[in-house]
């Protein structure tokens, strides 16, 4: 059974982070520090800090649209702030 994730990706360039969701970290962390995203292109190279992983496409779509909010940032900024 496919897995899916949502993944946070940190700049090592220029500190900006980048969520997504995927059915692959591993290769949409490729993905990005070879370039071939428009979104983090000039960001790289990139270091992965944070992934949830889901049943569905559906459910990591939504976590992915939720964590994009302002709601969303905080929770993950206070996630960070823990460790």
């Amino acid at each position: 059974m496919k897995k899916y994730s949502i993944y946070l990706l940190l700049s090592e360039k220029d500190r900006k982070t980048y969520l997504g969701s995927t059915d692959s970290i591993k290769r949409r962390v490729e993905e990005h520090n070879k370039g071939l995203c428009r979104s983090t292109k000039y960001g790289r190279p990139l270091k992965l800090i944070y992934y949830e992983n889901y049943e569905t496409l559906q459910e990591a779509r939504l976590r992915e649209r939720y964590l994009k909010t302002t709601s969303g940032r905080r929770e993950l900024k206070n996630l960070f702030n823990r460790e």
